[in-house]
């Protein structure tokens, strides 16, 4: 037989150990790559994995006086929070809000960084390039508190810069009432998202025009093609895997409640109708009235959402563009 006469002669025996020798020198050469993986797990295994179990008490009539034992034993209830869900008053206004903010944000946000990336790509000055590119990361670091308190310097309807200003100009009879105006919210949240993430969302279509072939365009420029043309056929179609894989992250990351920052600190009572998202009802009826149980449901509920959406653009994007994150 081949397999006799192969461990009779020895070599493969001789390969298969030489192919462990190269493993194992291989791992010892990367064992700090190794490490950071390994705390990497370590970590995701103890701040993600571990409280998934917390996920029980959607179903339980839990009271968090019952500690955490009561996680097990407290009452099944099923499906009960995610009926009184279902059947809330506010139901209807949370659901609209929260569609509303995430189809803006995809819109209106998401493609400015790609725009931004292509115009600053098309700038020939070094120093004026780099010095837009270092103003427009920094709001990237600022926190949303930060950013409602300039918002309230500038929009206050007492005080505020630009109510003042308006006022002082006679474009504004009165100070308007932005920040508490529910018709403004939309546009104040999308406004300040794009502020905010514009330059650091830009990162990764930057990165990825700098990886395209320069023969491409220096084909383009012996053709007479204008910018324009080029951006359109050169450009645009390098940057789809990009595009693709970022609009996935952010589908992801809009529907697990990503924006619950900046409509919490941006909401109020007068703005309530427009800013009341699933993430900030999830969390006032859940700290604030002690209903930890159905703010679990709640939250699970749109988890659950996010997760299907997601392995829906993903499924629709590989037919569509052949490209995909997963």
């Amino acid at each position: 037989m081949l397999t006799e006469n192969a461990i009779s002669s020895g070599i493969p025996v001789r390969n298969r150990m030489y192919r462990q020798a190269l493993r194992r020198k291989e791992i010892r050469k990367q064992k700090y790559f190794h490490l950071m993986i390994l705390m990497g797990m370590i970590y995701l295994f103890i701040f993600v994995y571990i409280p998934l179990f917390g996920i029980i008490i959607a179903f339980k009539d839990y009271r968090i006086v019952s500690g955490i034992s009561g996680m097990f034993t407290s009452d099944w209830v099923g499906s009960k929070y995610f009926v009184e869900f279902f059947t809330d008053y506010q139901f209807s206004q949370i659901i609209r809000n929260t569609l509303a903010i995430i189809f803006l944000q995809l819109f209106f946000v998401f493609p400015v960084p790609i725009l931004f990336a292509i115009l600053l790509n098309e700038v020939k000055s070094v120093p004026f390039k780099r010095v837009v590119q270092t103003v427009s990361y920094l709001p990237h670091f600022i926190s949303w508190v930060v950013v409602y308190g300039i918002a309230v310097a500038l929009f206050a309807e007492n005080g505020g810069l630009f109510n003042d200003l308006f006022v002082l100009l006679g474009l504004l009879e009165k100070p308007k009432a932005i920040l508490t105006d529910p018709d403004a919210f939309w546009t104040v949240s999308v406004l300040s998202a794009v502020w905010k993430e514009m330059g650091w969302n830009a990162i990764i279509f930057l990165a990825a025009i700098a990886g395209i072939n320069p023969a491409l365009y220096e084909a383009a420029d012996v053709d007479g093609a204008s910018r324009i043309a080029k951006i359109k056929h050169i450009t645009l179609p390098s940057l789809k895997s990009a595009i693709v894989i970022v609009l996935i992250l952010k589908v992801g990351y809009l529907f697990k409640g990503g924006a619950f920052e900046q409509c919490f600190l941006f909401g109020n009572r007068m703005n309530n109708g427009a800013s009341e998202i699933i993430p900030t009802y999830a969390f006032r009826v859940g700290l604030v009235n002690g209903r930890y149980a159905f703010a679990t449901a709640v939250d699970l509920l749109q988890s659950s959402v996010a997760i299907v959406v997601v392995y829906l653009i993903n499924f629709i994007s590989k037919k569509l563009t052949d490209s995909s994150l997963f």
